[in-house]
């Protein structure tokens, strides 16, 4: 079987990383699309996976993205037509199941937010199978045209799936000079170049500022672009840690005391993993978040001083495995 994958963001890498392994294991081709976008490209090589690059972000602007979705849908058409590709694997890629729809490959779109409108307006129409957590009650996909039996759910998070054989490196922690004696907080920005994210957040600035000046505190900070990088380095914050490329954030999350996020895979890999976890995500929350909420695993931070700062007990969190042949098989099902 020969399988195209296309990844357009940091969390892709993470997801696709061990369907890659079961698919080549068993003798399956699989070829990798990428767009140049975050750490994508970083991780990608961080896990050995080799890509064609192929686009780049549009950033901000509504016309600049457009402009590249377009010129990115015309490289994809002209790099995967003859290749005979059996089907084709996408999280949350519209472009890659516009082109699939186009070349007569089926495809499967997955996510796990449902409120990325345009984004799930243009790849779940085109996909062939849309294969969602199912947290996400099924009557808010039917905008998107999405119903049984193209509509494939599975229980619990996509995040127990691909951290099922992980296990976290402690090493880390002494090549970043993290201080065992002080609380470690993993904080992540929010996504301040999504279309679903367009108002400016101030509790995680917030959060940051506060953290970072407390001195039984290191707050280790990943960005997810370059400008939020230097704007977490101008601040200069005595109890901040900020590296210069991509970290195995699983790894520190496994390690952290505390995690605190704007965004949402970080959050659920938090879950995933036992930590307890924040968020201060300023959007509509997905059904996802709504289920870690009412479970208890997710809390809503609406103050930095009501963080619950102190050392964890790494033996008391609960931790969900799940396996991700399942996950793979789902996907699979596009193929009929």
């Amino acid at each position: 079987m020969r399988v195209w994958i296309d990844m357009t963001a940091s969390a892709h890498v993470l997801v696709f990383r061990p369907l890659i392994t079961i698919m080549r294991e068993r003798g399956d081709e699989v070829e990798i699309t990428a767009r140049d976008y975050a750490q994508t490209l970083q991780l990608l090589e961080l896990h050995g996976l080799a890509a064609e690059v192929i686009g780049k972000h549009g950033g901000r602007s509504r016309v600049q993205k457009a402009r590249r979705m377009a010129g990115r849908l015309g490289a994809l058409h002209h790099w995967a037509k003859g290749r005979d590709f059996d089907v084709a694997l996408a999280h949350g890629s519209h472009e890659l199941c516009l082109t699939a729809r186009r070349l007569g490959i089926p495809s499967s779109d997955t996510f796990d937010y449902e409120f990325a409108t345009l984004q799930h307006q243009l790849g779940c129409r085109a996909a062939t199978k849309v294969v969602v957590p199912d947290a996400i009650p099924p009557d808010r996909l039917t905008k998107y045209g999405v119903h049984p039996p193209k509509l494939v759910q599975y229980p619990g998070l996509k995040e127990e799936y691909y951290l099922s054989d992980f296990e976290p490196d402690a090493s880390l922690l002494e090549r970043f000079e993290v201080d065992p004696a002080r609380v470690l907080v993993v904080l992540r920005p929010p996504p301040d170049v999504s279309l679903y994210h367009r108002h400016s957040n101030p509790l995680f600035p917030m959060t940051l500022e506060h953290l970072g000046r407390l001195e039984d505190v290191h707050a280790f900070v990943i960005p997810r672009t370059e400008e939020q990088r230097e704007y977490v380095r101008g601040l200069a914050l005595p109890s901040v840690i900020l590296p210069e490329e991509a970290v195995d954030a699983q790894s520190l999350i496994a390690l952290a005391d505390v995690v605190v996020s704007a965004g949402g895979t970080m959050n659920r890999e938090a879950a995933a993993l036992g930590v307890p976890v924040y968020t201060t995500y300023g959007g509509r929350l997905g059904g996802v978040d709504e289920a870690l909420i009412r479970e208890g695993r997710l809390k809503p931070l609406t103050d930095p001083r009501a963080l619950d700062l102190a050392k964890r007990d790494a033996a008391a969190g609960e931790r969900i495995r799940r396996d991700p042949a399942l996950m793979l098989d789902l996907l699979l099902s596009a193929r009929g």
